[in-house]
């Protein structure tokens, strides 16, 4: 019998998936681990992988979205009569007339996927006019090629990945007269129109409805990080150890919320879903957005551990080889802008948490200390709060702890 290929949901937050290329196409024998489709997500350029023997019988979508539990593609026997089966598929999916955000994800285990692709940086405004898949763009961006020169062999011309890898420089059409182009263009800018991905489409729904739909309240707290840049140096002082200031905030986070379980909770409706578990997301820009791959067990772990824990994961966001499950799970998040010399901001909540944390750098400033003024190392930590789950006082006790762990990080480690 043929088998129907359905879209998988790849990530929590996927509501429909957008087929960038088939590399089948109708009539191709396929086997085992062979990669169908490239499908763009929410989180990625995914590859749809297949683990049935057979050949491709028919194309559902040849390009563009399909919701989770559409139908895709079906894998039969060569010369197999599926029509019955494939309008049997979609009259059951029209007669259950549940909305393509609702469906379930498919259970068959004939698709796999992973994150092996880049997602696709937008095409220039000279390249708006050429036709060509997101992967090929994304390389043809990465390697500074201008995809007016490219010839496609894709249907209907389009350029494909292996246009951009079979691609010679020397086949370049001519440059901009000197005359007529700018003194100085980054290589890496794209300008023009550009089209949104699956991934900012999906940061701009869920961060809208949390901004306009969970009533924020901001609480700023400075802390004096003396003995936190010291422990740092004497940490690090071991070959075998590094930790950064983001890993301390982690484990003091972390250590607070234990004292202070409300801030580790989510809005359910009716309910208020109280977190046993202590899963921090850390947020880490990629090129299309914001990825949040998240620590477990965060109390639970020595800085060292976090440290490494922090570097795989941002490796792998930055990589796109994050899975979705790695980006899963959170219960509180922190946004770290500090790096980028931003003394202090505020940052949306991140759902389903009640709460997250925005680090600003750290400044020297003077203070009195002992009756006298000196130079102080502080910083400064804004709370974003739900104020449906987490009142004033809630959240400024929770600050007060956290500042004593930052304080005195000795404190962390009892």
């Amino acid at each position: 019998m043929a088998e129907i290929i359905r879209m998988p949901r790849m990530s929590d937050t996927m509501e429909e998936g957008n087929i960038v290329e088939w590399l089948k196409k109708v009539g191709d024998a396929v086997e085992p681990g062979d990669v169908l489709a490239e499908v763009e997500t929410d989180k990625a350029t995914m590859e749809l992988e297949s683990y049935h023997e057979g050949v491709l019988l028919h194309i559902g979508v040849a390009e563009g979205p399909v919701p989770v539990n559409g139908i895709l593609a079906v894998i039969g026997e060569k010369g197999e009569d599926f029509e019955a089966q494939l309008k049997d598929a979609e009259s059951s999916e029209s007669d259950a007339g549940t909305p393509p955000s609702e469906a379930a994800p498919a259970a068959e285990p004939t698709q796999t996927t992973h994150a092996t692709v880049e997602t696709a940086p937008v095409a220039s405004a000279m390249d708006a006019h050429v036709k060509a898949s997101p992967l090929a763009k994304s390389m043809a961006a990465s390697k500074n090629i201008d995809l007016s020169a490219v010839s496609g062999t894709g249907e209907g011309g389009r350029i494909i990945k292996r246009d951009i890898e079979n691609y010679q420089p020397a086949a370049a059409s001519a440059s901009i007269p000197a005359a007529v182009a700018p003194a100085y263009i980054p290589a890496d800018v794209q300008y023009g129109t550009q089209k949104v991905s699956q991934m900012r489409k999906v940061i701009a729904k869920r961060l809208g409805e949390s901004k306009f739909g969970s009533p924020h309240f901001y609480l700023t707290i400075e802390a004096n990080m003396d003995k936190a840049i010291v422990a740092r140096k004497d940490i690090n002082a071991d070959p075998n150890v590094k930790i950064s200031f983001n890993d301390i905030v982690v484990k003091a986070c972390a250590a607070a919320l234990r004292k202070h379980p409300m801030i580790n909770a989510s809005w359910k409706g009716d309910t208020i879903e109280v977190h046993r578990d202590i899963n921090i997301g850390v947020a880490v820009a990629v090129d299309d957005g914001l990825v949040v791959p998240v620590i477990r067990h965060a109390d639970a772990k020595p800085m060292s551990m976090i440290n490494a824990e922090v570097k795989e994961l941002a490796g792998k966001a930055r990589s796109k080889k994050i899975t979705p499950q790695e980006m899963q799970g959170n219960t509180f998040t922190i946004s770290n802008l500090g790096m980028f010399g931003i003394e202090e901001f505020t940052a949306i909540i991140n759902p389903p948490d009640a709460c997250i944390l925005a680090v600003g750098s750290i400044i020297q400033k003077p203070i009195v200390k002992d009756g006298e003024i000196a130079v102080g190392n502080l910083m400064k930590v804004t709370l974003s709060c739900d104020h449906r789950i987490v009142d004033g006082a809630t959240g400024a006790q929770f600050l007060q702890t956290l500042r004593s762990y930052l304080e005195n990080p000795v404190r962390i480690l009892v």
